[in-house]
């Protein structure tokens, strides 16, 4: 993690993620939103606007959350659309090759653990069974080749999810990662699996439960069948 934190803005400062740390992140990423120059008193060369924040009144889960940011980049005219985990767990190194292989092709790039290549890193027994378990549950139930299905780290095109009628969406949870990818080869739309190691956060808890893996489980079958 430190060596991300090192190169973020190039500046060899740590980003502490505690609680004051998180109000620091906050701040930072706020004034790199408004101004370049605030980007300079935290000792970068930032020479342009690189940072949209959005700010919702409370939690809603997971996937509103998603939607949110999928509307605000392709009402900016964004071509391309990449979600990842944010405590390093997806390797910003990753981000040039799941693009890479949307210019070569694909329609959605899916950094995925469970192909040749792929893997998870520093996981206890336990959340490898719920997560590996309940891609495998889902790639049956929905009857997909792909085989990470819980995976957050992609590389949409536009036309993707400009075909996905976000208020149709159901899942709110983390079967929102299922939902969209079932949505996207429903749509004929060219998904690929790119080989990644995700790697445990050093700081911070999963929000990963049972109870979360209970939702998905339900509401697998009814993306299927519905």
């Amino acid at each position: 993690m430190s060596r991300h934190r090192t190169s973020l803005f190039g500046t060899g400062r740590p980003v502490p993620l505690d609680r004051e740390g998180k109000v620091r992140v906050q701040h930072l990423a706020r004034c790199l939103s408004r101004h370049t120059a605030a980007g300079e008193a935290y000792g970068s060369k930032i020479t342009a606007k690189v940072l949209d924040v959005l700010h919702r009144a409370g939690k809603e889960g997971l996937g509103p959350a998603y939607i949110a940011g999928f509307r605000h980049a392709l009402a900016a005219g964004a071509e391309f659309v990449m979600e990842m985990d944010s405590d390093f767990s997806h390797d910003p190194a990753d981000l040039a090759r799941l693009l890479r292989t949307v210019y070569d092709g694909a329609d959605l790039a899916l950094g995925s653990r469970y192909v040749p290549g792929g893997g998870v890193s520093d996981w206890g027994l336990l959340r490898r069974f719920i997560s590996e378990g309940g891609s495998t549950y889902a790639r049956l139930v929905l009857g997909l080749r792909v085989r990470d299905l819980t995976g957050g780290f992609k590389c949409f095109r536009r036309e993707v999810l400009e075909a996905i009628h976000f208020d149709s969406v159901r899942s709110r949870g983390y079967a929102f990662q299922v939902e969209l990818t079932y949505r996207a080869v429903r749509a004929g739309f060219r998904v690929v699996e790119v080989p990644i190691i995700f790697r445990d956060r050093e700081r911070g808890q999963s929000k990963m439960s049972w109870r979360i893996a209970a939702e998905a489980m339900w509401l697998v079958p009814r993306l299927r069948f519905r």
